[in-house]
């Protein structure tokens, strides 16, 4: 992409701009290793262009399609496929919906794209239930692209923007897909929300790993969790993570998700973020908060509540600079203080920028300093591979005999998988801390080998 360093130069100075003044620390900008073709969602509109059908995104403030639109930030096997889908309905003959008169069979095309995994769902929206040809249609779309692992159907008979409508049928696998995050595997279907940039948000899910500062017995509150991946992500560092989420859809989604990837401490409810604080804040304790609004940023009455429960961190992430310089000048009035700020570049040829940022708990002659290398932050897939709980299963079932978390982590270190939780620290001053055993560090890289960490 040309002039990238421009784009994150302006970036830069948006987030320095709103923030300056309210966050003590500001970091440079996280930038994208490929700037180009990293969304794994690509979506496009199929219509009418001069007598031949096209496919691609709307123009702005229009609903005329530019064929092919957007695909420099797509992946670049899912533009393919949609120019083959524009190629089966121009060699048969097929149908297009169009809005005027509400006649017509293509509507859109949506794709799904696991970047670990290689996996694809294709869904093609149609306006009917009757789709002429459809077992032939799916046949010579997956015969053109056997990398496709799943095609879904949706009927969307709406008159409105909304690109899915609420019925689907599975013409080929299991209409959804599989891809992985920080070592965690997330089923992925027409509706889940997942990032659009895997690469990107494993940057910013390692920087809110190392910003909480998670401990094994850490009580977490993810508040607008969505699916669940940031809670799930962080599952592996703290003792419970209760995550709160509104919409019905991405509670099922991250229920799924908890038990594909048995994170037995992760719990997720259906309520209203505000609601749940406003409720729960007189009775509940929770050690680090970390809250993923939407753009418009969180409540004022979620901001007092998190004064009233008083955890020790509070990390927020945010789509937007704006909301979230207004959202830490009234966490101030609940002597909350932001400390650090982390600009990550997770949408490469857009003006939007996402933010990582911590604000601590102001206390009387106590301060919070958090000393970041980005070029570290990245949580290996080893690490997340086994919790400590499962690692210490194994050895006890295995060899009769308990290990501690101090001891996995000095081993862990001795194998180069990074430790984001310092268990090696003293209790207090002067203690030395203990070794582990011969017999001990043989099993544990035993668990290790077991669960494919080294």
């Amino acid at each position: 992409m040309q002039n990238y360093d421009k784009e994150i130069a302006l970036k830069q100075e948006r987030i320095n701009k709103l923030l300056s003044g309210i966050v003590p620390d500001i970091e440079p900008v996280v930038r994208a290793d490929n700037p180009l073709h990293y969304r794994n969602k690509v979506h496009a509109a199929i219509g009418i262009s001069k007598g031949r059908i096209v496919a691609g995104t709307y123009e702005p403030g229009s609903h005329r399609i530019i064929d092919g639109g957007g695909s420099e930030l797509e992946n670049e096997k899912a533009v393919a496929v949609i120019s083959d889908i524009v190629k089966i309905a121009s060699k048969y003959h097929m149908s297009v919906y169009n809005e005027k008169t509400g006649q017509g069979l293509l509507r859109r095309v949506l794709i799904r794209t696991g970047d670990a995994t290689g996996q694809m769902l294709v869904v093609v929206v149609v306006a009917d239930h009757v789709f002429p040809g459809k077992k032939n249609f799916v046949k010579t779309l997956i015969n053109m692209h056997p990398e496709i692992t799943s095609v879904v159907v949706n009927i969307n008979r709406r008159t409105d923007s909304m690109i899915l409508g609420d019925r689907s049928e599975i013409c080929y696998g299991k209409g959804y897909i599989v891809d992985e995050l920080l070592g965690k595997r997330f089923s992925i279907s027409p509706e889940s929300f997942y990032q659009v940039n895997r690469k990107q948000a494993e940057k910013l899910y390692s920087i809110a790993i190392a910003l909480a500062g998670l401990k094994p017995d850490s009580k977490l509150l993810d508040a607008y969790c969505g699916t669940g991946t940031i809670g799930i992500c962080m599952s592996p560092y703290c003792g419970q993570v209760l995550g709160v989420e509104i919409n019905p859809k991405a509670v099922s989604d991250a229920q799924h998700n908890i038990r594909n990837n048995k994170a037995g401490n992760v719990k997720v409810i259906k309520a209203d973020a505000t609601a749940y604080m406003n409720e729960n804040a007189s009775r509940s304790k929770y050690d680090v908060i970390v809250l993923d609004p939407p753009r418009e940023g969180t409540t004022p009455d979620f901001i007092k509540a998190c004064g009233r429960i008083a955890p020790e961190r509070i990390v927020y992430i945010s789509c937007n600079p704006d909301t979230l310089a207004r959202d830490l000048r009234l966490f101030e009035k609940e002597d909350y203080k932001a400390v650090k700020a982390v600009p990550v570049d997770m949408f490469s040829g857009t003006e939007h920028i996402e933010t990582v940022c911590l604000l601590s708990q102001r206390k009387p002659d106590t301060t919070i300093e958090v000393d970041l290398d980005i070029s570290e932050l990245e949580v290996s897939s080893a690490e997340t591979k086994a919790t400590y709980e499962e690692i210490k299963s194994y050895v006890l079932k295995k060899f009769g005999f308990k290990v501690s978390n101090l001891y996995i982590a000095q081993v862990k270190r001795e194998c180069g998988i990074v430790e984001r939780i310092n268990y090696n620290l003293p209790k207090t001053e002067g203690n030395r801390v203990p070794q582990c055993p011969e017999d001990k560090r043989k099993a544990i890289k035993d668990a290790f080998i077991h669960f494919q960490m080294i």
